[in-house]
C-alpha cells in the first residue's frame, strides 16, 4: 500500500462492498445513474497482480463516458435508447489497466450542459456539504461520489468548469488538464473545441496519478514547487459573495505568511477574453453532434439544456469562424502574458445556490453564468486549471490554480505547495 493515498489493492474488495452498499443510502440518491458491481468485483478480485500505484483505487465515471457493455447516455433520455458501447473509452481503458476499480456511472447535467449540476431526469445529487444546495455540474454524481467516500477518485468532463465547480460546491480537488494531454476518444462531446477531460480527488496527488495514467505518461510524483502567483485585478471578483471575498483575502494573506510569492495586477488579456463568447462553440458544436434529437425529440431534453442548443440559430457560420479566430488570438495573448505564472482566484464567486431558487429560468441561467464565469476562463484559454478546497469560517471554500496550456506537470508541483499550505491554516470555528 502507498502511504500517500487510501486505497491498497489487500483492501479492495471490502472497501468496494462498502462503497456498494454506501451508495444505497438515502444520502447518495441520484449519484449513479448505474452501479457497475460485476465489473468492479472482477477488478477488485485481480487488483492485486496489478503492479501499479492505481491499483485498488476506487474509480467513479461519468456518465459520458464509453464503458463497455454499457450504453453511454449522458445523462439523457435521448440516447438511453442506443447499444451498449463495444469497448472503453481509451482514457477509461487506461484506468482499468492500471487495476482501477470502476465502482459506477455518475449522474451529470444532461450532455454536461450546465454548471450547476442539475437533472430532470434522473434527480439531482445531494449536496453533502452544502444541504439543500446546487452540487455543481456537470460531473455532479462524480464529485459527490467523492465527498461521499463512495470513489477515491472520479473520472469526469470539463467544458467551462465542470470538474472544479462540483469540486468546489462540495469541498474536494478538481482537476482540467490541458485538453489535448488526454484522449477525448470514446467520451460524448459538448463542445469540441472546449472538453477536457480529467479527474476530482480529495488530494493533489490523487489527481496528478489519475491523469498521468488517464494520459499515458509517467507516474512519478512531481516536486512541489511554488511557482509565482497573479491575482487577476479585473477578473473574477465581481458579484462575489461576501464570504467567497473575506476568505479568498484570508487564504492570499496566509499563503504570503507561508512564503509563496502573489501579485496582483490587470491581465491584459481580459480585454481579449471578454470578446469571445463560450456559448458560440458550445450550442454550435454540440448541435453539430445531436442535431437529430435536437430536432425530432424536443420534448424528451431537459428545456434549459434544449434552449442553450437553440442559441446555435442565433449566430452564422462567419461568426462562428470569427468567435474561433479569436479564441486563438486568446491563447497566444494568455500564454504570453502569464508566462511562467500562475493564477490565482476564487474558483466560483458564488456559495452553492439552493436548488429551492433555481425553479425560476432567469434565476438559473444569472447563477449558472456566474459559476461558470472563473472556471470557464482556463477552457477559453486552453490552460489547465485545479480546484483546491479550503476553510474559512465555518465555510467550504474554493480557490483555483490556472497556468498556460502543456504546462500541467508545474501546475500540479504549485497546486502541491499551495494545499500543504492551506492544511496549516486554522480550523474552522466550531
Amino acid at each position: 500500500m502507498n502511504a500517500s493515498f487510501p486505497w491498497s489493492t489487500e483492501t479492495a474488495q471490502d472497501r468496494l462492498e462498502a462503497a456498494l452498499n454506501a451508495a444505497q443510502d438515502a444520502a447518495a440518491q441520484a449519484v449513479f445513474l448505474k452501479l457497475l458491481e460485476t465489473r468492479a468485483r472482477d477488478q477488485a478480485a485481480i487488483a492485486d497482480k496489478v503492479d501499479h500505484p492505481l491499483a485498488g483505487a476506487l474509480i467513479s465515471v461519468k456518465a459520458l463516458f464509453d464503458v463497455a457493455g454499457e450504453t453511454t447516455t449522458s445523462a439523457t433520455t435521448v440516447l438511453a435508447d442506443d447499444p451498449p458501447a463495444k469497448k472503453d473509452a481509451t482514457a477509461i481503458g487506461r484506468l482499468d489497466a492500471a487495476g482501477g476499480i470502476f465502482v459506477g456511472l455518475t449522474n451529470m447535467s444532461e450532455f454536461a450542459y450546465s454548471g450547476l449540476g442539475l437533472n430532470p431526469h434522473y434527480g439531482t445529487p445531494q449536496n453533502p456539504v452544502y444541504p439543500g444546495c446546487a452540487p455543481g455540474g456537470s460531473t455532479s454524481g462524480g464529485a459527490v461520489s467523492v465527498a461521499l467516500g463512495l470513489s477515491d477518485i472520479a473520472i469526469g468532463s470539463d467544458t467551462g468548469g465542470s470538474l472544479r465547480i462540483p469540486a468546489a460546491f462540495t469541498g474536494i480537488t478538481g482537476f482540467k488538464p490541458t485538453q489535448s494531454s488526454v484522449p477525448m476518444t470514446g467520451g460524448k462531446p459538448l463542445s469540441d473545441s472546449l472538453d477536457s477531460f480529467g479527474p476530482m480527488a480529495r488530494t493533489v496527488a490523487a489527481c496528478e496519478l489519475a491523469w498521468q495514467v488517464m494520459a499515458a505518461r509517467d507516474t512519478s510524483p512531481v516536486k512541489p514547487t511554488a511557482s509565482r502567483l497573479v491575482v487577476p485585478a479585473n477578473f473574477g471578483f465581481s458579484e462575489a459573495d461576501p464570504q467567497v471575498l473575506a476568505g479568498f483575502e484570508a487564504l492570499v494573506q496566509h499563503l504570503r505568511s507561508s512564503g509563496l510569492e502573489i501579485v496582483e495586477r490587470d491581465l491584459a488579456c481580459i480585454e481579449l477574453h471578454d470578446r469571445v463568447p463560450p456559448w458560440h462553440m458550445t450550442s454550435v458544436e454540440s448541435r453539430a453532434h445531436y442535431e437529430s434529437f435536437f430536432q425530432m425529440s424536443p420534448d424528451r431534453f431537459d428545456p434549459r439544456v434544449h434552449a442553450r442548443m437553440g442559441r446555435a440559430n442565433e449566430i452564422s457560420a462567419v461568426e462562428y469562424r470569427q468567435t474561433l479566430n479569436l479564441r486563438h488570438e486568446l491563447i497566444q495573448a494568455f500564454a504570453e502574458e502569464l508566462g511562467d505564472d500562475m493564477l490565482l482566484l476564487p474558483t466560483t464567486p458564488k456559495l452553492p445556490p439552493r436548488i429551492e431558487d433555481l425553479t425560476d429560468d432567469d434565476a438559473f441561467n444569472r447563477l449558472n453564468l456566474l459559476a461558470l464565469r472563473n472556471p470557464s476562463l482556463g477552457n477559453v484559454t486552453d490552460s489547465c486549471g485545479i480546484a483546491l478546497p479550503y476553510q474559512h469560517e465555518n465555510n467550504t471554500l474554493s480557490a483555483m490554480l490556472v497556468a498556460p496550456g502543456g504546462r500541467d506537470p508545474e501546475l500540479l508541483a504549485c497546486a502541491k505547495c499551495v494545499e500543504t499550505s492551506i492544511s496549516r491554516m486554522s480550523a474552522p470555528e466550531q
